[in-house]
């Protein structure tokens, strides 16, 4: 783990003080032993499963991969007992050649582009645009003809897995002390006000339980809509599965589909996630680059016209939200975002913005000097 002088010393080195300051919250070092890539080794890492039997997000096995995962993504344990009927709907939902896609089948269709690593953004149950994109990304990892709508050849490929079929998209969960009793905050508008917090913790509760389910708020609302949101009591959400193990070597950064598609030491198509890549008044860098510096919960350093200063305390809520993947690129990366709804729907300044759970799962498996190419 890195000493906060090493992380200056290695900002400065890389130009990115004037941007970011980390916190000692390391996911990673820049050690040259941990820069060896051992190709057995990656060869050899096990992919884990998406099927999950009551407890979601928790990677077996002692892998480096793991390790990381364990510590950055929730555990989440759940039941089926006394799932509502729309619930039970969902779960059951299927799809074939001329039907519509309604809500049911739509936040069915999610889950399984999901667990197969083509990440949507928010389940929200609605056909869009990351949905579409996500479909796209399977589409092309399993040599199927991409198109912009569902049809039965996707379908057969997405459902093939008996196991993954049976798991359960919506299920039931006890919330818990951490999940209800947790710091909040209302984040001002201007960066020295948001200075002077403690941290950019999240507005709500029911704005962390979202992120927490990779859902939006307002589907985890409508799902629960005689919820208090206390501690003990038993609500519905989305089972998100487990995230990719399998290291990650290269990433390709797509300006024209918004898409961050990620690749391992075989070039095979491993993960895709739906992105915001620069835009037209700040557009990303051109090229190939390669992951520097891997943080959690960074600091966010703010430098306004007059040429003033405002450190931005880490939390969710931090423009760069929970994850600082630092290229070799001086003030380039890839990172969170405090508005997962608006990914791939709004500007950056010309980083890689993801949601923080897509940020985070990718945290613990790509490699140091990992490619990171902007096509």
């Amino acid at each position: 783990m890195y000493q906060l002088t090493k992380i200056s010393t290695a900002l400065a080195a890389l130009g990115l003080s004037t941007v970011l300051f980390m916190t000692q919250s390391i996911a990673a070092t820049n050690d040259d032993s941990a820069n060896v890539a051992n190709k057995s080794t990656l060869n050899n890492v096990n992919d884990i499963s998406p099927v999950t039997n009551g407890v979601s997000q928790k990677v077996a096995g002692k892998s480096k991969a793991a390790v990381s995962l364990n510590k950055f993504l929730p555990t989440i344990k759940y039941t089926t007992e006394n799932l509502p009927a729309v619930a039970q709907k969902i779960n059951n939902a299927t799809w074939k050649e001329g039907m519509n896609l309604d809500r049911h089948t739509v936040t069915k269709l999610q889950a399984l582009l999901n667990w197969h690593q083509n990440a949507v953004g928010p389940v929200d149950g609605y056909w869009g645009k990351n949905t579409r994109k996500a479909m796209q990304a399977f589409q092309k990892a399993n040599g199927l003809t991409v198109t912009d709508t569902l049809n039965n050849e996707t379908w057969q490929a997405l459902t093939k897995n008996d196991k993954l079929m049976q798991q359960p998209v919506l299920v039931s969960y006890q919330l818990s002390d951490a999940d209800i009793n947790i710091k909040t905050t209302t984040i001002p508008a201007g960066a020295e006000a948001k200075a002077k917090l403690d941290g950019l913790y999240y507005e709500s509760v029911i704005e962390g339980l979202a992120e927490k389910f990779h859902i939006s708020e307002s589907y985890l609302k409508a799902l629960n809509p005689n919820a208090s949101f206390t501690v003990g009591e038993t609500i519905t959400v989305y089972n998100p599965g487990n995230p990719n193990t399998k290291p990650v070597t290269r990433v390709v950064a797509d300006k024209s589909t918004e898409t961050l598609y990620a690749y391992d030491d075989k070039d095979n198509l491993i993960a895709s996630y739906p992105a915001t890549v620069g835009s037209t008044a700040m557009p990303s860098p051109t090229g190939t680059h390669t992951v520097e510096v891997k943080v959690h919960e960074p600091n966010y350093t703010y430098s306004a016209d007059d040429g003033s200063k405002s450190i931005l305390p880490p939390g969710p809520n931090n423009p760069v939200g929970l994850v600082w993947i630092g290229l070799s690129k001086p003030s380039y990366g890839i990172h969170g975002s405090p508005d997962p709804a608006r990914i791939s729907r709004q500007a950056s300044a010309g980083c890689i913005r993801l949601t923080n759970w897509d940020a985070l799962a990718l945290l613990g498996v790509i490699q140091n000097g990992a490619t990171v190419e902007f096509k």
